[in-house]
């Protein structure tokens, strides 16, 4: 009988035999894009270009693989470091349940592709493979917001370290594995995935800059054991299927239920109806928050100055160390900060790199309204989260000029939901896409990168596509 780790193997390995569905093959699509412009929309953030000096000590700047947005070559190992860091450093990468999956999956699956003039198809259907697989592993772990007892209750161990798998499956098709290959890499990186650390950064305020987990770390381990694989060692197959001494076992989850990994798999694809993307380069717990704060400052033209008291009712488990911290020393402090999030939405600087611009975080108008914010959990927001994951149930109140003004979410944008206002377009996910690759690359590069992605299935090599990334394209 097939392990686990051999059924992930052979789907991996079939699915470049067959045509993705469309919404697969949209959703992917869309998930390389925003990819790219949450990459160069970091180039100025100073935690990334940690990320991208380091990457350049380890693999020079030489190579045939590209560090995005940067003009600079380098080895594979080192490119899938750098582009994870830049990412996911804005924290406006798209999210799917465990949580972040495109800045651990896409990098090494991109710079590997790329460094073998690998075709858009193979590309595509790698991206599709890694979130695909990292959707249904996550579904068997822990999850941020398990319900217990009718209370959404934090695991003492997270993490999003189950991506590896998606994204060491997704090399394996860009580099043409066979089942048995792609099961050694998979069992090799369920031996060496990094530790799931979320918890202790939750806890430990003002949190480290490398955030919940280093992004680079988990991107290169996914090119190590794809490559690990393809040069003869063997994995443990059976990591997945012990509970007592294998993968959910030392990963740290105290639920496993693996049922929903292969079940359906190679027939049914499930990860496009939980795809999200942000709007906001902030923690996805306030973005329907944010979104009602916006509409109420936009609609009666308020100033921040002008703003007595905001008060917002919002995800009930994010009273932790970090999402309460008032400490603002950089971007990431302000990333996920509630009270902060919620004086900056109120100055109202459009969505984007804008947001993490040192100088307005630091503001004195956003750190003196930050005094004047509050954040309460929701009393409904269990509830509602169980009736449909999607749902953020949110109220927003701002006193300002003796009036208040209150407005309720039940959704935040850019995600999949009953209210179809809520979806984030092909021509939304494309705006936000331009203003952050803005006075990095040229407006005609910008659209000519549109283009291609969204016909990656005739680009030839990709290669060609990471070429207009360059700056001043």
């Amino acid at each position: 009988m097939a392990t686990i780790v051999e059924e992930l193997a052979q789907f991996a390995a079939e699915a470049p035999k067959n045509p993705l569905p469309a919404e697969i093959a949209s959703e992917s699509k869309r998930i390389l894009l925003d990819s790219f412009g949450c990459a160069l929309a970091s180039l100025d953030d100073e935690n990334a270009n940690r990320g991208v000096a380091y990457a350049k000590m380890i693999g020079g700047e030489t190579g045939p693989a590209s560090i995005l947005g940067t003009g600079t070559s380098t080895t594979v190992p080192a490119a899938a470091f750098a582009n994870a860091e830049l990412v996911n450093a804005l924290d406006q990468d798209a999210v799917l349940p465990p949580g972040h999956v495109s800045p651990y999956v896409v990098p090494g699956i991109l710079a590997t592709a790329e460094a073998g003039r690998t075709s858009g198809q193979a590309l595509l259907t790698a991206i599709a493979v890694s979130h695909e697989m990292s959707f249904r592993i996550g579904k068997a772990t822990d999850y941020l917001r398990d319900i217990k007892d009718g209370i959404v209750t934090i695991p003492k161990v997270i993490g999003y370290s189950s991506t590896s798998f998606g994204g060491t499956a997704g090399i394996g098709v860009v580099k043409g594995f066979d089942a048995d290959t792609m099961a050694d890499a998979l069992g090799i990186m369920g031996s060496t995935v990094p530790t799931n650390t979320q918890r202790a950064w939750m806890m430990h305020a003002p949190a480290t800059t490398i955030k919940y987990q280093l992004a680079g770390g988990l991107a290169m381990a996914t090119v190590t054991a794809a490559n690990l694989a393809e040069l003869g060692h063997t994995g443990d197959r059976q990591m997945l299927d012990d509970r007592e001494y294998g993968f959910p076992r030392f990963i740290g989850t105290s639920r496993w239920e693996p049922a929903p990994i292969t079940e359906g798999l190679g027939a049914t694809w499930t990860f496009a109806p939980f795809q999200s993307f942000k709007p906001y380069p902030h923690c996805r717990v306030m973005h329907a928050i944010f979104d009602e704060l916006i509409s109420i400052v936009d609609t009666n033209d308020l100033r921040p100055e002008e703003i007595e008291d905001i008060t917002a009712w919002g995800e009930s488990f994010v009273q932790q160390p970090t999402w309460v911290n008032e400490d603002i020393r950089n971007p990431r402090d302000a990333q996920f900060s509630m009270t902060h999030g919620l004086a900056l939405a109120a100055h109202n600087i459009a969505p984007g790199k804008d947001w993490q611009d040192p100088e307005k975080i630091l503001d004195p108008s956003v750190m003196s309204l930050m005094e004047r914010s509050h954040f309460e959990p929701h009393p409904d927001h269990a509830s509602m989260l169980a009736s449909n994951p999607a749902a953020r149930k949110s109220k927003v109140r701002v006193i300002a000029n003796g009036q208040t003004f209150e407005g309720e979410r039940n959704y935040p944008k850019g995600s999949p939901s009953p209210e179809p206002e809520t979806y984030m377009t092909d021509e939304q996910l494309i705006a936000k896409f331009r203003h952050n690759v803005e006075d990095v690359i040229s407006d005609s590069a910008a659209e000519e990168i549109v283009e291609k992605v969204f016909a990656l299935e005739s680009v030839a090599d990709v290669s060609a596509l990471t070429g207009l990334l360059r700056p001043n394209a």
